[in-house]
């Protein structure tokens, strides 16, 4: 016979039959009515399956042929309520994290704001408010995103379009400001001076005059390149503009250590597995003080994610791993050469990556307390020109 319809709704039982009639049997069943299916013979009997309503009704007719029955599978929804009934806790708190986790779903968790420059986002943020979009408001309760991005943009002044976008529990807000006519920079006339003492090595002048030639000896404050065209009768003030290079010396005391210390990871670690809640993380393992006397600790968050939606839920991994500290000696030639490499870099990041060192000379040094002393003159080129306001009536 042909599976019933809704078996699995009405419940259905597994039953192995056995004795010496058990044809018999299977005939008074077909007489009595009562339907079975998927009956196959076995060594010791026939295996075969019946609706649970139909089940009590089987037991006469097993008394009548002398035969024994085992149950062996009960499948449906009335097995599955039944071992439900008996783990009422636990159901009820599956059918409750069901609901939580539907209301947490259903909620906006946080709140972006992409592509402002010139916009405040916390001015986003407070229209965005205005308008029903904030973290923990109810999604089902925010507008429609196009009449959302409207209002929006009616309300934030220099955008030319908004856009709004919700990921999951995320809402995204893009700005696009509006294009704003470039304002130059209003230049006074100004001179171009020295900034160091200085031989000058290259001097070009876009616009002013320049007052010093190449292999000049100039002063800290000295006038390279004059805004002031003209003579005494025809004076006409300028920006100066212009590159001028010269030769610096800067003299460094440099002190190094002979003994440096190494950071190394050993390989030991202890982990700490957090199950995460929105804001908030439960511990589950890893309990106990730290073993390690130095360590340092990496955090892996690891979301849910459903549809590419980003949950509020998941796991938080921290990994503490070991690190021991190492010394390291130095020789004496091998701190001066690491001290000369920190005075050089110290000279490109304060006068220009362009900076040429021409010479170095050690003017003193000596070991002592565990540490290199050095003092140490650079020759360096860089560029020496900095600006100087024209004031007016003044003259240069």
């Amino acid at each position: 016979m042909k599976e019933p319809p809704l078996s699995w709704l009405r419940g259905t039982v597994v039953l192995h039959i056995s004795g010496k009639r058990v044809e018999g049997l299977i005939n008074a069943v077909t007489e009595a009515g009562i339907v079975i299916w998927n009956v196959k013979a076995t060594g010791s009997g026939v295996s075969l399956r019946l609706l649970l309503d139909d089940f009590y009704a089987l037991r006469p007719l097993l008394k009548q042929t002398g035969c024994r029955m085992h149950i062996t599978g009960r499948i449906g929804l009335p097995f599955v309520a039944a071992r439900l009934w008996k783990r009422k806790f636990f159901a009820a708190g599956l059918v409750l994290f069901g609901i939580i986790l539907v209301l947490l779903c259903s909620l906006v968790w946080s709140v972006r704001v992409e592509g402002n420059k010139r916009l405040a986002s916390e001015d986003v943020l407070d229209a965005a408010r205005q308008e029903g979009i904030y973290p923990f408001q109810w999604i089902w309760r925010m507008g429609s995103p196009d009449k959302l991005s409207k209002h929006l943009a009616a309300r934030l002044q220099g955008v030319s379009w908004v856009g709004i976008e919700r990921n999951g529990t995320a809402v995204n807000i893009q700005i696009v400001e509006a294009a704003l006519p470039e304002k130059k920079p209003i230049n006074s006339p100004r001179h171009l001076i020295s900034r160091s003492d200085a031989v000058i090595t290259d001097i070009y002048a876009e616009q002013g005059r320049p007052v010093v030639q190449r292999n000049a000896r100039v002063k800290k404050g000295e006038i390279l390149i004059s805004g002031v065209l003209g003579d005494e009768a025809n004076r006409q003030a300028v920006v100066a503009k212009g590159e001028v290079k010269g030769l610096v010396w800067h003299e460094y005391n440099i002190e190094v250590p002979l003994q440096k210390k190494n950071t190394a990871y050993t390989g030991e670690r202890k982990d700490r597995s957090y199950f995460v809640l929105g804001n908030w993380a439960v511990q589950l393992w890893g309990y106990g003080k730290s073993p390690f006397e130095e360590s340092r600790t990496l955090t892996e968050l690891d979301p849910l994610t459903w549809r590419n939606i980003r949950l509020p839920i998941g796991w938080m991994t921290e990994k503490e791993m070991e690190v021991k500290e190492t010394q390291e000696a130095l020789t004496p030639e091998a701190a001066k050469q690491a001290g000369l490499a920190l005075a050089e870099a110290d000279i490109a990041a304060r006068y220009g990556s362009d900076s040429v060192i021409k010479s170095q000379k050690i003017l003193h040094d000596k070991k002592e307390n565990g540490k290199v002393y050095m003092k140490v003159l650079f020759e360096v080129e860089e560029r020496i020109a900095e600006e100087l306001p024209i004031v007016y009536n003044q003259g240069e």
